[in-house]
C-alpha cells in the first residue's frame, strides 16, 4: 500500500510570502513553490490548495529517508509546534527545487535553440529564393 505524506510549510522570504508543499510518496519526496503576494491568513492557504493542488509542478523526485515508527502523540504535537515555530525549508526540498528550475532553464534553452535555428533556416531560405529570381532566365 502506498504511503503518502504531505506537508505545508509558509514563510517569508524577503519581499514576498512564500509557500513550500513537500509531497512524500514511497520514499521519494516531491517539491512545489508557491509564491503568495501579502501574509495569507490560514483560510485562504486552505482555500488555495483545495482549488489549485492538482495544477502545481512538483519537482522531480528526490530519495527521502523512510521512517517506520509509531511515535507519543504528545511527541508529535510537540514536534508540529518547533516546526511551525522554525521558519525555513528542508535542504532536501532545496535540492528538489534547485532540480526543477535546471529542468525549467534546460527547456528554454532547447526552445531558444530550436527558434534561433529556424530564424537562420528562414533567413538562408529567403537568400535562396532572391538569388533565383535575381537569375531567372538566364
Amino acid at each position: 500500500m502506498d504511503k503518502v505524506s504531505v506537508g505545508f510549510s509558509v514563510f517569508f522570504e524577503e519581499p514576498f510570502w512564500v509557500g513550500i508543499l513537500e509531497r512524500e510518496v514511497d520514499g521519494k519526496l516531491f517539491v512545489s513553490k508557491v509564491t503568495f503576494g501579502p501574509e495569507p491568513r490560514d483560510y485562504e492557504v486552505n482555500e488555495f490548495l483545495l482549488k489549485n493542488y492538482y495544477r502545481l509542478r512538483f519537482s522531480p523526485a528526490v530519495e527521502a529517508a523512510v521512517k517506520e515508527s509509531s511515535k507519543n502523540p504528545k511527541r508529535i504535537l510537540r514536534e508540529v509546534r518547533r516546526q511551525i515555530q522554525n521558519t525555513g525549508i528542508s535542504t532536501k526540498s532545496q535540492q528538489a527545487l534547485k532540480l526543477q528550475q535546471e529542468e525549467g532553464k534546460l527547456e528554454r534553452k532547447l526552445l531558444s535553440r530550436e527558434a534561433r535555428e529556424a530564424k537562420a533556416q528562414q533567413k538562408f531560405d529567403q537568400k535562396q529564393q532572391k538569388k533565383k529570381e535575381k537569375h531567372r532566365g538566364r
